[in-house]
């Protein structure tokens, strides 16, 4: 065989490598509007939220962040800094049922009377207990201020926010259910969350895939390319 026919059969093996590489994401994640009907000390209220959830590998689990991009309420009276104190629930479909309790900060500023109460970023701990592709979902949405407590509940079955392909203690993969592995945890504001333990994996669907799986399709071609040269150097050794 020439050396051009080795050399073009090399860079041929080294783009599909990438090409099979980059077919398998491990995570996706979209922004999911929710429509919230919250019971109130003072009647029903509700609004439209878009709710994106992040996951953060983290040990042997993986660190949650809840974020609203609108409010969902308000009050009728100004609530103080650090009058408010939300949480809520995420559900778990897929591989595994169940539900993880996240939590926020109280509010770090005064809420003006009659204005969409914003809620500060929910976080929780998940600690998968089966393996598989496993949603997370936008749940019911708790906020407690000045004695009172308001619930907020999805109206419109929304969609998963996030679905994760998790490794579970066990490494089974036939479902069931969680709640004991799952924790809530205070979160210090900001839409990405923190990153402890292992490194954060994909977390915004395509874009961030993307980056990660061009770098191991980069070294599948690094390594065609070494191939190429090696044959081309052993094609003029046997002509010389």
């Amino acid at each position: 065989m020439s050396n051009q026919k080795r050399t073009t059969l090399a860079l041929a093996a080294a783009l599909a490598g990438s090409i099979v590489v980059a077919g398998a994401p491990a995570a996706h994640a979209e922004v999911v509007d929710v429509n919230y009907q919250c019971v109130t000390p003072i009647g029903p209220k509700g609004a439209v939220s878009p709710i994106d959830i992040k996951g953060v590998r983290s040990g042997d689990g993986y660190k949650l962040t809840m974020s609203f991009q609108k409010g969902v309420s308000s009050s009728p009276v100004e609530l103080g800094k650090g009058a408010m104190n939300p949480s809520a629930v995420i559900e778990l479909g897929g591989a595994e049922q169940g539900k993880v309790q996240v939590t926020g900060p109280a509010n770090s500023e005064a809420i003006p009377a009659n204005t969409p109460i914003k809620i500060s970023d929910l976080s929780g701990t998940y600690t998968p207990k089966k393996s598989g592709k496993v949603t997370f979902t936008a749940g019911v949405l708790t906020i407690k201020a000045l004695g009172t407590t308001t619930t907020c509940t999805p109206k419109n079955s929304p969609g998963p926010s996030l679905e994760l392909d998790v490794q579970g203690a066990g490494g089974s993969s036939d479902g069931g259910s969680t709640d004991g592995g799952s924790t809530g945890g205070a979160s210090t504001g900001g839409s990405t969350g923190g990153a402890s333990g292992g490194g954060e994996l994909p977390r915004t669907g395509p874009l961030d895939s993307a980056a990660a799986l061009g770098t191991l399709g980069g070294t599948v071609l690094l390594t065609g390319a070494a191939g190429v040269l090696w044959l081309t150097r052993r094609g003029q050794r046997s002509a010389g």
